[in-house]
């Protein structure tokens, strides 16, 4: 779950835009310029309507670093539960 006190939230995965970089729909309503980050760039793929965490940039609010991707079982949950 995202942690509300590290500004982090949802987001679903719009558009691949190549070298790392993924436009997101975030939960508060902005499209986002998302960047995968080294910890995951290798071990994770991310393809287009996967649901995301991401951490929005302090000083750039059109940019954020996706930290987590939810697979199809977990986001079914989320959905079930109503957290999305």
């Amino acid at each position: 779950m995202p942690k509300k006190w590290a500004n982090e939230q949802f987001a679903f995965a719009e558009l691949m835009m190549g070298a790392n970089h993924i436009r997101v729909r975030c939960y508060d309503g902005v499209t986002r310029m998302g960047r995968i980050k080294g910890k995951i760039k290798k071990r994770v793929w991310i393809r287009e309507g996967d649901i995301l965490i991401v951490t929005p940039w302090a000083f750039q609010d059109d940019k954020c670093d996706i930290i987590y991707r939810y697979l199809p079982p977990q986001a079914d949950w989320l959905r079930k539960n109503r957290y999305l």
